[in-house]
């Protein structure tokens, strides 16, 4: 009996019984509360804070749906018509901004090619996507300066005039800085697809141009298949940066002309820490429904991804 007691194995921790499962969770945790302190609990903060009229140092006082029943025009008041041209700006800009998809994928096919040169011309259209977006905005509102900019130049060679300047028109100066948010936002996609065409499977392209397929067959049956995990990063990150537009706003035209240009992230920050607002509580319930509306295009992708993957299997 000594001697199979001495022959019997040790035993084991708890922590060595289950290091397996443990151990990815201790890799998790740092990102876990960094995640819950720095995200988490701010938008739990926010929707609080949107209960309440605040200034931002004093007493809060709680007042209920107040906020939202304002600003969305509920019960027997109107809707805040800031509010308004905010929203239907970035219905704009989400609809518009989706153009940098295509265009990408255009540019990344073009820049497809073994030419000579070709990394030039690739680094060249990478550019935009490495310069901060506040330059970006000063270097597209000298192009559109009135008489000395060069869009107004190239205009006046056709004997189009836009009184004020791109800029100054409430008419124009929303589309004028979608313009300018799209140079960068098509060179980002441009490098989604550039990567995704690397992947694509070349015994698949080979099958394709036996069954037939050429040119655009060939791209919309073929290649645009094997491009889906590209295109719905870019559709995730086009619609993010759509919904969060500020600062080529806040450096083109501050808002301007007459407000023309606000959208809801703009509007957010003019509301709660501009000189004109500190209306902590009014801000932090247009927060609440940018959130919202920017949650409902992310839960409906990661939705869709889900369902794809359930298919493939």
């Amino acid at each position: 009996m000594a001697t199979a007691s001495t022959n019997a194995p040790p035993q084991r921790g708890w922590y060595k019984r289950n290091e397996i499962a443990i151990t990815p969770w201790l890799f998790l945790t740092p990102a876990v509360l960094f995640f819950s302190v720095y995200v988490i609990i701010p938008i739990g903060q926010s929707f609080w804070i949107s209960f309440h009229e605040w200034d931002g140092l004093g007493e809060k006082i709680f007042i209920g749906t107040d906020n939202y029943e304002r600003l969305l025009g509920l019960g027997d008041q109107r809707m805040d018509r800031k509010f308004e041209t905010s929203f239907w700006n970035n219905i704009r800009w989400l609809v518009l901004y989706l153009l940098a998809i295509p265009m990408g994928l255009f540019i990344a096919l073009l820049l497809n090619q073994t030419v000579r040169g070709i990394r030039l011309y690739k680094s060249l259209f990478f550019f935009p996507f490495v310069i901060s977006q506040v330059v970006v905005g000063l270097v597209f509102s000298w192009f559109y300066l009135p008489n000395d900019g060069l869009f107004d130049v190239m205009t006046g060679w056709f004997g189009i005039d836009i009184r004020g300047g791109v800029l100054g028109n409430p008419n124009t100066a929303t589309y004028g800085i979608i313009a300018a948010g799209l140079w960068p936002q098509t060179a980002y996609c441009m490098i989604l697809y550039l990567t995704g065409l690397n992947a694509v499977d070349p015994e698949q392209v080979e099958a394709g141009r036996l069954d037939g397929a050429r040119g655009w067959k060939m791209l919309w049956y073929v290649i645009i298949p094997q491009l889906k995990p590209a295109t719905f990063i870019a559709f995730v990150v086009t619609i993010i940066g759509a919904l969060r537009s500020f600062d080529f706003i806040a450096v083109m035209t501050n808002g301007g002309p007459f407000g023309s240009t606000r959208v809801l992230s703009f509007y957010m920050f003019e509301e709660s820490l501009s000189e004109f607002g500190f209306r902590m509580g009014y801000g932090a319930a247009i927060a609440v429904v940018l959130f919202f509306i920017m949650l409902g295009f992310i839960v409906y992708f990661l939705y869709s991804m889900w369902r794809d993957e359930q298919a493939a299997r």
